[in-house]
């Protein structure tokens, strides 16, 4: 017989049902074979709750930890360290379609197996007519429980049999399809056969969507980052490129002094020695008479080279004008300048031959304290001066 004490039991343990709390609590002793039943139907959906609840907060957890991620790399590793209480794997898989949803590429791979990963990033298979593309069609996750059986079935599938080789028996292929539209696949591969079941597919559907749109936006954020690190490169490229001489390949004129700039500056900031080199090409008209501007040109380019090869990897060069270059060597005093100088006039002059000598002429001006820019210029251009006074071919040292 149902008591008002049993009744009101009753009702409060469907309030607690209803508050999340899904312990229920009954007397042993039953009153009739209904009330019975009707206790153990109670305690069934109570169990059953339970497990719902549990299983949504695993889902919801997993999903606050994967859209964490940015870039696609970092939410496909928070995948695979997340599912690991929800769905058994040896190995996790994406793939992503091509713009033109024509090709399905590999794009990542995580195992617990890393020396003899065969399906790797860039594999690359059509999506027409491939049991993948049924699958987006359906929607739904599809299992394979027996690989070796299904590469019988399907002898032309690659990825079946690359992933076999892996050691891989049983899969559970889900479709990324973020609201309506179709962005790949996320594969859980097993080692052991029939390790996937309905409740597996059950699982990754009810977060498909969120996983989906993460992946979606993720790749879609790497492949903005992707052209913006390929938008800089381009315009330090052409900014390079927009910087040098077109004949001799050498800083031009305003680079050059631009260059001077920054290195008189940080010479002024850190307290260190700046040199700067002067040098001329001698005769220089000559040659354009005697050769004509072809030879000209082409020995201003083997200048140029020669120029380049002796100097330190931070010292910079540049085309001054005409047959004329201006050589800019950070933290180096007057002995050091003057052995880089001695070593240029000398590989200059090596370029000789006899039907045509090549020499060049320098003048050093090493920077003197709060010195300015063009004090240091016109220092060094006077020792280039009294260099080709003297007879060129040689080096001489501002005062």
């Amino acid at each position: 017989m149902l008591t008002p004490e049993r009744l009101a039991l009753y009702r409060q343990i469907m309030h607690n049902l209803t508050q999340g709390n899904f312990q229920v609590e009954l007397p042993e002793q039953v009153c009739s074979p209904e009330l019975g039943a009707f206790e153990q139907e109670l305690q069934q959906l109570a169990d059953w709750l339970s497990l719902q609840f549990n299983e949504f907060n695993q889902l919801q957890t997993i999903t606050a930890e994967i859209i964490k991620g940015n870039l696609v790399d970092e939410v496909l590793a928070r995948i695979y360290a997340a599912f690991q209480h929800l769905i058994p794997y040896d190995r996790i898989g994406c793939a992503l379609l091509s713009e033109d949803q024509q090709q399905v590429q590999a794009y990542w791979a995580r195992t617990n197996y890393q020396d003899h990963t065969l399906l790797v990033k860039g594999f690359t298979a059509p999506l027409a007519g491939s049991s993948l593309e049924e699958i987006l069609h359906t929607g739904q996750p599809r299992i394979i429980n027996d690989l070796a059986e299904h590469l019988r079935q399907h002898p032309n599938s690659q990825a079946t049999a690359l992933l076999l080789k892996e050691g891989i028996h049983s899969s559970l292929t889900c479709p990324l399809i973020a609201e309506g539209r179709p962005v790949g696949f996320l594969f859980f591969s097993s080692c052991q056969p029939n390790t996937y079941q309905g409740l597996h597919q059950k699982l990754f559907i009810n977060i498909a969507n969120q996983v989906s749109l993460v992946i979606e936006k993720s790749h879609l954020y790497q492949h903005i980052l992707d052209l913006n690190r390929q938008l800089t490169q381009a315009l330090q490229q052409l900014k390079e490129q927009s910087s040098r001489d077109a004949l001799t390949g050498l800083l031009h004129r305003g680079a050059i002094m631009e260059r001077l700039t920054e290195s008189l500056a940080e010479a002024q900031r850190h307290h260190r020695p700046l040199a700067v080199l002067m040098a001329d090409v001698d005769h220089f008209k000559q040659i354009n008479d005697g050769h004509g501007h072809l030879k000209g040109d082409a020995v201003l380019q083997a200048v140029s080279q020669t120029l380049q090869a002796s100097l330190r990897l931070y010292d910079q060069v540049g085309r001054y004008g005409g047959e004329e270059f201006l050589v800019v060597l950070s933290d180096s005093d007057q002995a050091e300048a003057a052995v880089v100088a001695e070593r240029i006039r000398q590989a200059v002059a090596d370029l000789s031959r006899p039907e045509l000598a090549v020499s060049i002429s320098l003048g050093l001006a090493c920077w003197q304290g709060e010195e300015s820019l063009e004090s240091l210029l016109s220092r060094a251009d006077s020792a280039l001066y009294r260099a080709k006074a003297a007879g060129r071919n040689r080096v001489e040292a501002a005062a």
